[in-house]
């Protein structure tokens, strides 16, 4: 977040401040009021931020309970699909059942007709057909004409009554079969409602989760620039410390020409401290992390952390530079001001790397050749990654800058 006219107050801070006393004064009081602006316009951004942690917070609570209330809603539904798939498989045994009393009846009513068939052939005379009225006229004597008219009112009577009972269960049989079928139907119906219920109502659980998932993504964005912006404000309020000490050196070589020459060559240093070190150190000293390390937002910056192989991405780089002695920033914030900024055709092993992801040099690593760099990513913890190719590549402005 430093600007352009911070950085380059701080350099005129660097190389001015011992060259004339008067001058020193005014320029340090001059870059201490711009890095007290710049921190106050962090603080304010740093609130915002966490404003707007919060609101996210708050919309995945009611998402969460959306989703909770959905689960319920769910699980009663397949109650209700359970219990009557039960019902229809009921219904259909039912029905199968009514299908064999239809067959078992129609076989019955075949023997009744036959009954009457035999009956009909009993009252027939050589072959030919003979009425009843023939039967009756046919008689005797006056007592056969009453025998029979006796026996057709009986064969008619029991006809009748076998008639009538073939009727009466067929319609008995049908009407069961008709409710079944009903009920079936209704309760197929029923099940078609309920399994279209239950699709929306996943699709809606679906829907809720993705929700989730997109505010978790903002969640984790917004937690990385509140830890960002504490970590920038921590290395504005050092810089600012820095200022105040050179000034109370140089205010105490105005009484002392030789203790101003010695103040002078020990201001003569960066911001920034950066030792001599062994560049293939800085490189391998996270080695034994990799496979072995999980990322970790603001991890790195204790030994808690660092003995368990925690790190973030400008976390880690920091510790590694630290191996040699060389004490840099730990945040991306302010690594992307260290040392000098190179042309990537120039770029060794031991150089800083920085990628633009969820903002501008919002990832950070170190070089190691081959176009290839070490660092500790969202995905694999501490792990050498490619740089000239797939999604590091897309992320790669060609920023780059070296700690001498």
């Amino acid at each position: 977040m430093f600007g352009k006219k911070i950085l380059a107050s701080l350099i005129v801070s660097s190389s001015l401040l011992f060259a004339s006393p008067l001058l020193s004064d005014s320029v340090s009081a001059e870059t201490e009021s711009e890095l007290k602006q710049e921190r106050e316009e962090v603080q304010a951004e740093l609130a915002e931020k966490k404003a707007e942690l919060e609101t996210l917070q708050e919309e995945m609570v009611e998402l969460e309970d959306e989703i909770e209330r959905t689960n319920e809603a769910i699980e009663l539904n397949e109650t209700t699909i359970t219990e009557t798939t039960e019902a229809i498989e009921t219904s259909q045994a039912e029905v199968k059942a009514l299908e064999a009393d239809i067959a078992d009846l129609e076989v019955d009513i075949e023997k009744r007709r036959d009954i009457l068939k035999d009956r009909m052939v009993a009252l027939q005379k050589n072959g030919g057909t003979v009425s009843y009225i023939e039967v009756i006229f046919g008689s005797d004597s006056f007592l056969d004409f009453i025998e029979r008219v006796t026996m057709i009112n009986k064969i008619t009577q029991s006809d009748q009554k076998l008639l009538d009972q073939i009727s009466d269960a067929q319609a008995e049989v049908e009407t069961k079969k008709s409710d079944v079928e009903a009920k079936l139907t209704s309760l197929e119906e029923t099940m078609e409602e309920l399994e279209l219920m239950q699709a929306q109502l996943e699709n809606q659980k679906e829907h809720h989760q993705d929700n989730i998932d997109t505010l978790t993504a903002q969640q984790e964005k917004s937690e990385q620039l509140v830890r960002d912006l504490e970590l920038e404000t921590s290395d504005i309020d050092r810089m600012i410390e820095n200022i105040r000490a050179r000034n109370t050196e140089s205010q105490a070589s105005t009484s002392s020409p030789s203790q101003y020459t010695q103040s002078s060559s020990s201001s003569a240093a960066p911001t920034v401290s950066a030792g001599s070190g062994n560049t293939s150190n800085i490189i391998s000293a996270g080695y034994k992390y990799i496979g072995n390390s999980t990322y970790k937002f603001g991890g790195g910056r204790s030994q808690y952390d660092i003995s368990r192989g925690l790190f973030d991405c400008s976390g880690y780089v920091s510790w590694a530079f630290r191996q040699e002695g060389i004490h840099i920033p730990s945040s991306t914030s302010g690594l992307q001001y260290t040392g000098t900024k190179i042309a990537y055709s120039q770029i060794q092993p031991g150089d800083i790397v920085f990628f633009n992801t969820y903002k501008t040099n919002g990832h950070v690593g170190i070089y190691v050749g081959n176009g290839k760099f070490i660092g500790s990513q969202t995905s694999t913890g501490v792990a050498v990654a490619d740089m000239t190719s797939g999604y590091w590549a897309s992320k790669f402005s060609g920023h780059v800058r070296r700690v001498n």
